[in-house]
């Protein structure tokens, strides 16, 4: 089965900054891949990459895809446009697909529905909270069936309570859908809660320095934070990233 993301020797410069790399990374239809890392260390720079926005500086990086919308992208700051409805905004990437507008006001209906937002297609963007903001770009995201999910700290500007219960909103969805998803974070409880796979990168330049699988069969529920195997991962990852941060906070 050939993967959904194949990124090899990949690396990204910025001046005299060496950013990112050299990585190699394979994604397989339907996994869930979580990268986490120190600050700075080129993780939201490969997702980028990954969408399209930013080239690599050597290497390559490969979405292999059948659809003609392989990939959405969904980042911290939600993303979604403050003079367009709820509903506007969801059906937004099936407009720029030219879906009939009865075809695509359904289909947005229907994800705004699953998100629990079915009574704000009509309001717009400032009249919601950061939880339900996040939700509509989810929602935007999902709306295209995309062949690949890529996730940018989507919940870091939440806060701890609102960012759990969109953690396990997140986990049910995506096992539903098994949308392949490569998702950037600096939460070890969200990577582990969220990953078929946990990558653990360096202090820039980033690499990938070591590769965990949380040990929870799917389908699982954020009731495994509360065991002994999620406590030991958690701190096991905890002393890889120690002296990545630790690095990565000492003056050049």
């Amino acid at each position: 089965m050939h993967p959904k993301l194949h990124a090899h020797d990949l690396t990204r410069t910025f001046g005299p900054t060496h950013a990112l790399g050299p990585l190699d990374l394979t994604v397989a239809p339907g996994e869930f891949v979580c990268v986490v890392g120190p600050s700075g260390c080129g993780k939201s720079t490969l997702l980028r990459i990954a969408a399209g926005l930013t080239r690599p500086s050597t290497g390559t990086l490969e979405i292999r895809t059948t659809s003609p919308r392989p990939a959405a992208m969904i980042f911290q700051d939600y993303g979604i446009y403050d003079w367009k409805t709820v509903l506007a905004n969801v059906r937004f990437g099936l407009d720029v697909q030219k879906a009939p507008r009865k075809e695509a006001n359904a289909r947005a209906h229907d994800w705004l529905t699953r998100m629990g937002l079915a009574d704000f297609a009509g309001a717009y963007p400032s009249a919601l909270s950061g939880g339900m903001r996040q939700r509509v770009a989810i929602a935007r995201a999902l709306a295209v069936e995309p062949e690949i999910l890529l996730m940018d700290e989507p919940f870091a500007a939440l806060d701890a309570q609102l960012r759990t219960i969109l953690q396990d909103e997140l986990l049910a969805l995506t096992q539903s859908t098994r949308t392949t998803t490569l998702f950037i974070t600096h939460s070890l409880e969200e990577a582990i809660v969220l990953g078929d796979r946990v990558l653990v990168m360096s202090a820039r330049p980033g690499r990938v320095i070591a590769e965990r699988r949380p040990p929870f069969p799917r389908p699982r529920t954020g009731d495994i934070r509360s065991t002994p195997e999620f406590t030991h991962l958690k701190g096991e990852l905890w002393d890889l990233l120690r002296g990545e941060v630790h690095q990565e906070a000492i003056p050049a």
